[in-house]
């Protein structure tokens, strides 16, 4: 049975298509602090945000099964996964499960200490958790962003002090 009623519907920015719905998926994490990476859905048919609430769904065509590769960790995500969503925090998760040893775990709650950077905990309704860093679930465009951005900062600096060694 679907989380998503009639009455969050009415209330709800809702977008249909994967190419809109991966899009606005990545907006919500930027927005809420989270790292881009956490939620690699595919062939995503429907979401929607219902913002009053904070209320969050994805539906899509099949259930799949995602590798952490940095931290070795797969996470399976059923066709619709809601939550409810704040700045650093995702609540009441359904439709998410991690393996942990030879066990699939449901995950509820997921939390950063101190978003952007920082740690991300994962926690179950039985109360078990496991931290990770941050890093471990960005995307591949944003790690390599951000290097560009500190290689270019550091070239920048460097530029300035050769500057204000010839003015000496």
């Amino acid at each position: 049975m679907s989380l998503v009623t009639d009455e969050i519907r009415a209330k709800a920015e809702v977008y249909h298509g994967d190419v809109i719905c991966q899009e606005k998926s990545k907006e919500l994490l930027d927005e809420i602090k989270l790292p881009k990476g956490l939620l690699p859905l595919k062939d995503i048919e429907e979401c929607g945000y219902n913002r009053e609430i904070g209320f969050v769904w994805l539906k899509q065509k099949n259930t799949i099964e995602h590798n952490f590769e940095k931290i070795d960790k797969p996470v399976t995500y059923a066709t619709e996964v809601t939550a409810y969503v704040e700045v650093g925090k995702i609540m009441k998760l359904t439709g998410v499960k991690a393996k942990e040893l030879m066990v699939w775990l449901t995950l509820s709650d997921i939390f950063v200490d101190d978003p952007p950077t920082g740690n991300i905990t994962f926690k179950s309704p039985t109360g078990l958790y496991r931290t990770f860093p941050v890093t471990a679930f960005e995307l591949e465009e944003e790690t390599k962003d951000a290097k560009e951005q500190e290689n270019k900062e550091v070239k920048e600096a460097a530029a300035a002090a050769a500057v204000e060694v010839k003015e000496v």
